[in-house]
């Protein structure tokens, strides 16, 4: 008698893998306009840039600062409308096809698919609805007893450990009967935990031997990889 397959998770990250580019600034302009953000992250220029190049505790400090000043005080109603209307416009522009592609695959093979980003929980859960995806986990933020954002995080930024730790709690949540199998895509160093703790991780980013990931399988062998289980 045939064992059962094992379950298969596919972790994608959002910024940079499947849409081009980061969408936060973008997101932040949508919500607070241009010229409110240019004047919010002026002062925090060096340490917005320190936390881009080196990541860790830079990079989730900076952005929080940056969160509380464009964000505290919103009305999360409002918020909300206008996050889904920026996510779906964003994905529509943005999208990297041969990686939706391959989200599309996973999801014809029956695998449960999961979005792993830094991104705000806000919007990353309206581009998880639009991709059918089976849940999405970002950085969720911290709303206070008048269902206003507070401007700070609620728990950590979904960045490196915290995006293996934030899809490992989700499959142990999920109820598998065994350890899946989990392919993981991602394109910057915030990923590189969560494709060290794939079964099959791929680097999905554009910059090849001189990126982050480079250690990583590139994402066309991920497409080779498609051929040979389908035989």
């Amino acid at each position: 008698m045939n064992a059962p397959n094992p379950p298969v998770v596919a972790a994608f990250d959002l910024d940079g893998t499947l849409t081009e580019g980061s969408s936060v600034f973008p997101w932040l302009r949508y919500i607070a306009g241009s010229r409110e953000v240019f004047r919010a992250a002026l002062p925090l220029m060096i340490p917005l840039t320190i936390g881009a190049i080196r990541s860790g505790r830079w990079a989730d400090s900076a952005k929080e600062r940056l969160f509380h000043k464009l964000l505290v005080g919103r009305d999360l109603a409002e918020v909300t409308v206008a996050s889904r209307a920026f996510a779906l416009e964003h994905l529509d522009h943005q999208g990297r096809p041969k990686v939706l592609a391959r989200l599309e695959w996973h999801r014809e093979q029956g695998h449960d698919i999961v979005i792993v980003s830094a991104s705000p929980q806000i919007y990353v859960d309206v581009i998880t609805e639009a991709l059918r995806a089976t849940r999405g986990l970002g950085t969720r933020l911290a709303v206070d007893a008048r269902s206003k954002l507070s401007g700070s995080f609620l728990g950590k930024n979904c960045r490196g450990r915290e995006k293996m730790r934030r899809l490992s709690e989700w499959i142990e949540l999920r109820g598998y009967p065994s350890d899946p199998v989990i392919y993981a895509y991602g394109n910057s160093r915030g990923d590189r935990r969560m494709l060290g703790g794939a079964t099959y991780p791929f680097d999905a980013g554009k910059l090849g031997v001189f990126g982050a990931l480079r250690r990583f399988p590139r994402l066309k062998r991920a497409e080779a990889h498609a051929a040979v289980t389908a035989e």
